[in-house]
């Protein structure tokens, strides 16, 4: 009861909310994203702490419909502030060409790319691990995962180990080059991760986003030493335009 749960249509001509979907207690709606093509009135929400996507869609008489089709589980964990670990969607993408949704989990770390299909539910077709709570090795263990058979390592890049987990995403207009932020908020990146606030690593990026994705060269852009101060990155934008344009 304490956040959001509602999408809301709105008609910007005579300004008035025409319909209202009601997603779930603290489902909290985050990322809505229209499908780029203008004939298609569709588009995807992800909740942020529900871990669920809902595609939205136009019916006959201008009327909007939501259908769930994804659903992170939440993982059991031990040594962690909950004893359930749920899927934290910080971003979602969908590609310039329609074809793929890309989404970041903040907490659980991981990158997921699905292949998306008229009126099908979308297919995971790539995850790749950029950091996140639950690596091998660290203070929290999982106790049960429905996906996973074992935790996954820690990410290295130029032996140097990155902490903190994918945030916000961006695609280059080719769709093969991915970049992602592990800054969410500055109040929480200092609770969840401590080690990305010391400055260690600021900005993943990770260039390839074509299936397969567990494959993917990684780089790295540490904004830890800049000028002014340590930097906590959080959006990205491309100066000859991106997924978002």
């Amino acid at each position: 009861g304490v956040f959001g749960r509602r999408l809301n249509i709105w008609n910007l001509s005579c300004r008035t909310l025409t319909q209202c979907f009601d997603l779930g207690e603290d489902s909290v709606p985050l990322n809505v994203r229209f499908l780029h093509c203008p004939d298609a009135a569709e588009g995807y929400v992800a909740c942020l702490l529900s871990g669920v996507i809902y595609r939205f869609y136009k019916c006959e008489r201008d009327n909007w419909a939501v259908e769930e089709v994804i659903r992170i589980p939440p993982k059991d964990v031990s040594g962690w502030i909950m004893p359930k670990m749920p899927a934290f969607i910080a971003d979602m993408l969908i590609s310039p060409d329609d074809r793929f949704l890309y989404i970041s989990n903040w907490l659980h770390g991981d990158i997921r790319q699905y292949e998306l299909s008229k009126n099908c539910k979308p297919r995971l077709v790539g995850q790749v691990f950029v950091g996140g709570s639950i690596l091998r090795g660290g203070p929290v263990t999982v106790c049960r995962d429905e996906e996973l058979k074992c935790q996954p390592e820690p990410l290295v890049v130029k032996c140097k180990r990155i902490y903190g987990g994918p945030c916000k995403m961006q695609l280059s207009l080719d769709g093969r080059r991915l970049y992602v932020t592990n800054s969410f908020y500055s109040t929480w990146d200092k609770q969840f991760y401590p080690n990305m606030v010391r400055g260690l690593c600021r900005w993943v990026a990770v260039p390839g986003a074509v299936p397969p994705m567990p494959g993917v060269r990684r780089a790295r852009l540490a904004l830890g030493k800049d000028p002014t101060g340590p930097c906590l990155a959080h959006d990205i934008r491309f100066l000859g335009g991106d997924a978002t344009s």
